[in-house]
């Protein structure tokens, strides 16, 4: 018994090797070596240790563990902290802010610094955090386009002018009293003039305000307003509107001639291929006119203007409006140039359409090819219709069904019938083809005239020879060519034929002077002829002669009644 007692003195046992251990571990190995497992029962054989039974009364002196620290007392709750609001629904929820970064510093250590974060999370943002962005937000991807070039501001030095140009008080010069002037009328005045800096020609039309009780007149409203919305090659431009010393100026492109200028040239002379060219943009233009709804209703030869390179362009739109082409409305009658008025006008006709206009450009048509009006009359509107009817006959209501519904038919009746002229005047003048399209433009019924679009469809455009051609011989031709220059052209050959009448007048009665001295002198030097002897019939003028002279020179006061149009000059010219 003590040599057993000596050997468990000398060697240590399991608890004297791990004394220190906890009292839980304690515990399972005790069970572990009884065979019983956490609930008391009998462990399985397999897992039976084969090492003998320990004594289950036998104390154990091993030290137990330190206490478990007790954690500090918690506060008293506060009474006054808010209770925590109810979970909200997800649609009224308020999105969780961001996390916070680490504020560990993890800047690259490179010698230059990354760019800035530019997420919109890691900027410095006020707003409120439900009036952020979401936490996956992506700014929306630029365009692939080019950047846009930055436009430098070059300050230009002003260019060196002429002296003439220099002194010019306004940005557009103009030669000093008449000398600039191209156009006069009702509407005012239309000159020519130049841009100092850029050069380039224009036409100034001045607006007349003397008569204008209204404020601005309507007339020119108007033809800014059209002239606005019409763009195309046959409409004239236009540029500006021009304010200068308490007057206005529209201020237009510039063309170099008018149709009434050409037509009257004194050297220049329309081919028949260059008149088709110039009735084929005539009547293009008027069709773009119509298609746009508007009535032009001033169609004359000097409103119809043409460049050096032979392109014609429709100007003047004072009279110009839009027409309604759904219904029938009433305009005035008091429209076009009475010479191209039509004669439903003429008769009080107020529901109109684009019919007008044909028949004045038909007027144009044939002056181009007479070189002159084909119903001049004297100014009213029945000395104009009694030229119409003598031209093209009176009118029957075959012809013309609704005569008898216009407004002024009854006053203004014919006294007598007369018979139709117009294929005798013009058979050698037109082809065939001009002809028959002219018949069909003068119509006395407006709804059996053809529109601009089936004039451009007519066989004299599409198949008669010669084909059209544009007048670029233009260039050639010495300088501008309007209706204005046309009649002071004709007041210069008018002034010139008086002077010369007159000049024959008085060579004539020198002659005479000088027979009747050289009889006198014949016959015995002091014997005065009578003009009821013998001698003097023999020898003096012939009765018819003499009777084929003027009776008296023209009176002074008549050239001084003619000066207003360039005709009276003839006695400074004498002097």
């Amino acid at each position: 018994m003590s040599q057993p007692a000596s050997q468990d003195s000398q060697e240590p046992t399991g608890e004297e090797e791990h004394s220190f251990r906890s009292s839980k571990e304690r515990q399972v190995e005790e069970e572990r070596d009884s065979g019983t497992g956490a609930g008391g029962g009998t462990m399985h054989p397999k897992y039976q240790s084969n090492t003998p039974q320990k004594d289950a009364s036998r104390f154990s002196f091993a030290f137990k563990s330190k206490a478990p620290q007790v954690a500090p007392a918690k506060p008293p709750p506060d009474l006054t902290y808010k209770a925590r609001e109810a979970p909200r629904p997800a649609e009224n929820r308020i999105p969780a802010p961001y996390p916070k970064r680490d504020t560990e510093d993890r800047r690259d250590e490179r010698p230059w610094h990354r760019p800035p974060d530019r997420r919109p999370d890691l900027q410095t943002d006020r707003r409120p955090s439900y009036d952020r962005p979401p936490h996956n937000y992506r700014k929306p991807e630029r365009s692939r386009s080019p950047p846009a070039k930055k436009l430098k501001k070059e300050i230009k030095t002003r260019p060196k002018l002429p002296p003439e140009l220099a002194q010019s008080e306004s940005i557009y010069y103009r030669k000093p009293g008449n000398e600039s002037v191209v156009g006069a009328g009702t509407y005012g005045k239309v000159f020519k003039a130049i841009h100092i800096y850029t050069r380039d020609k224009v036409a100034l039309k001045k607006i007349r305000m003397e008569g204008e009780r209204d404020g601005f007149p309507i007339t020119a409203v108007r033809e800014i307003r059209l002239l606005q919305h019409l763009r195309h090659k046959h409409v004239v431009s236009l540029q500006e509107v021009m304010v200068e010393k308490n007057e206005c100026f529209m201020v237009f492109e510039y063309l170099s001639h008018d149709l009434t200028g050409l037509i009257n040239h004194p050297t220049f002379n329309l081919t028949p291929a260059h008149k088709k060219d110039l009735a084929r943009q005539m009547f293009d233009g008027l069709d773009y006119l119509h298609r746009r709804g508007v009535l032009h209703r001033d169609i004359k030869a000097a409103n119809i203007l043409i460049s050096n390179t032979g392109q014609l362009k429709y100007a003047d739109f004072g009279l110009a409006r839009f027409y309604t082409k759904s219904r029938p409305l009433d305009y005035t009658n008091r429209v076009i140039t009475i010479w191209y008025r039509p004669p439903e006008l003429l008769l009080g006709e107020t529901q109109y359409g684009p019919e007008v206009d044909v028949w004045s450009a038909a007027c144009v048509f044939v002056e181009m090819f007479t070189k002159k009006a084909v119903f001049p009359g004297e100014g009213g509107e029945l000395s104009q219709l009694d030229k119409v009817y003598t031209v093209l006959g009176t009118p029957t209501r075959s012809d013309w069904p609704g005569i008898v519904d216009l407004p002024w038919f009854e006053l203004m009746q014919p006294t007598d019938r007369r018979k139709r002229v117009f294929e005798a005047m013009f058979r050698d003048i037109f082809t065939p083809a001009a002809l028959e399209l002219v018949q069909w433009m003068f119509r006395y019924d407006p709804r059996k005239r053809p529109s601009a679009e089936e004039v451009l469809a007519h066989p004299y455009f599409t198949q008669e020879e010669p084909k059209a051609a544009q007048a670029v011989e233009l260039r050639d031709v010495q300088g501008d060519w309007h209706e204005f220059e046309s009649k002071a052209h004709r007041r210069e050959n008018d002034k010139r034929e008086k002077e010369k009448k007159k000049e024959e007048y008085l060579r004539e009665k020198e002659k005479r002077k000088v027979r009747e001295a050289g009889l006198s002198e014949s016959s015995g030097g002091e014997k005065k002829v009578r003009p009821g002897s013998k001698g003097s019939d023999k020898r003096a003028a012939p009765d018819d002669e003499i009777g084929n002279l003027p009776d008296d020179p023209p009176r002074d006061d008549e050239g001084k009644d003619d000066d207003s149009d360039g005709e009276g000059s003839a006695r400074m010219s004498m002097s």
